[in-house]
């Protein structure tokens, strides 16, 4: 497609927004029930089937064709295009992230927001991805291309990924382009992905252990391992992280434990960067266990390499153009979520949020209402615009650099 007409699509798609926007309001009810009815069923990872069968049910409600619960428990429905054989993809992950304590399971709802554990991430996502079909019916919408929701099982944590990986793996048509979805926040606007490296050190003491030694407590073993994880040189650019995020060990207050765990997480912009911590972490288990005569163990739990499409790339062009265009100032992140199962198989694609939300991650996350429609318009007007053929992937920048631009952006 020639730039003249790319502009002209994107332009006619921008001018329509406004009405998109106050027309989606039609599907609130609808929209609403369904996140009750997917947020109220606790969905741990490895423990999403009740959601995803819920997610089918609703599929199967709206006439979609090839419904599915796949080997990886994912929940498929594609909604058929009027003339194209391209396929794009709309998912959100099912599972939501584990909260300290024991969580209540009812939300609640009052007339601007809805308060409730994983209300944001991804309770919101996953329902307007079931909500999907009713919406391009309000608005009288059929894209030319085949239209594939997925909602997405076993993303987070030692899921790794594993439900977006097996649907990309048996999937038996290309993907055009993918849009992963979000609860928050509306703006967001991620198109490449950091090298992530996620780990669990284990730390077990012998039985025989002799008390009034300091080795004979694994608090300490792990204080020293600690200690020399912080003191690797970790370079600010590109950036890089090491993220200690959580320790276990003892529930008393005079009995030495004889074990413990630390969970942490290497994140970097730099191809390989987080390997080599990786494998410098793995040393340092191997030099205390050696000194302290105690089993040190690395667990890997995810890894991700980095990429991703460049900032001059047309999905985010025009992504950036749409949400503007909504009054939304775009907020430019790297992901460590699905879209590094996309961008690893050389699938254009973004994640986008879909309102504005706060206690992220908290027993209670909150929600507002009034922003879901401008979200869900953002989503409907950047997938008009991939099926346009605005953003043509042959189109991007192959020699830009999305990591290095990202951090010239932020």
């Amino acid at each position: 497609m020639d730039p003249d007409a790319i502009a002209r699509h994107l332009s006619e798609i921008l001018s329509h927004l406004p009405a998109t926007q106050q027309q989606v309001r039609g599907i609130k009810e609808i929209l609403l029930a369904n996140l009750v009815m997917i947020a109220e069923k606790p969905a741990p990872t490895f423990e999403e089937r009740d959601r995803l069968n819920f997610v089918a049910q609703r599929f199967t409600e709206s006439h979609l064709q090839n419904i599915s619960i796949d080997e990886a428990g994912n929940a498929q429905g594609i909604i058929p295009g009027s003339e194209s054989e391209d396929f794009l993809l709309l998912m959100a992950h099912a599972d939501v992230p584990a909260v300290p304590g024991e969580a209540p399971t009812a939300l609640q709802v009052v007339p601007d927001r809805i308060s409730g554990p994983g209300v944001a991430d991804n309770s919101l996502g996953l329902a307007a991805i079931t909500t999907f079909p009713e919406i391009l019916k309000i608005l009288n919408i059929q894209l030319k291309s085949n239209l594939v929701l997925l909602g997405a099982s076993k993303s987070l944590g030692e899921g790794d990924l594993r439900g977006i990986n097996f649907f990309l793996d048996n999937f038996k048509y290309p993907i055009k382009a993918g849009l992963c979805v979000e609860g928050v926040h509306l703006g967001r606007l991620s198109y490449s992905c950091l090298g992530v490296v996620r780990g669990e050190i284990e730390c077990q003491l012998p039985e025989s252990r002799l008390e009034w030694n300091d080795s004979s407590n694994a608090i300490v073993v792990l204080h020293d391992i600690i200690q020399r994880i912080l003191a690797i040189p970790v370079p600010s650019h590109p950036r890089t992280e090491i993220i200690l995020g959580s320790i276990r060990s003892g529930n008393t207050y005079n009995r030495a434990p004889k074990s413990g765990s630390v969970r942490f997480e290497v994140r970097s912009e730099q191809v390989g960067m987080a390997r080599s911590i990786r494998y410098r972490i793995a040393e340092i288990a191997e030099e205390v266990a050696a000194r302290s005569h105690c089993e040190v163990d690395v667990r890997l739990i995810a890894r991700r390499r980095p990429g991703g499409i460049p900032f001059s790339h047309p999905l985010v062009q025009a992504s950036r153009a749409i949400l503007e265009s909504l009054e939304v100032k775009p907020r430019v992140s790297p992901s460590m979520g699905d879209l590094s199962a996309l961008i690893s198989r050389q699938i254009p694609g973004v994640t986008l949020g879909i309102t504005q939300g706060e206690n992220l991650h908290e027993a209670q996350e909150d929600i507002l209402i009034e922003p879901i429609f401008t979200g869900l318009a953002q989503l409907i007007g950047i997938l008009q615009a991939i099926d346009a053929g605005v953003i043509d992937p042959t189109l991007a920048d192959k020699e830009s650099d999305p990591l290095a631009e990202i951090n010239d952006t932020l």
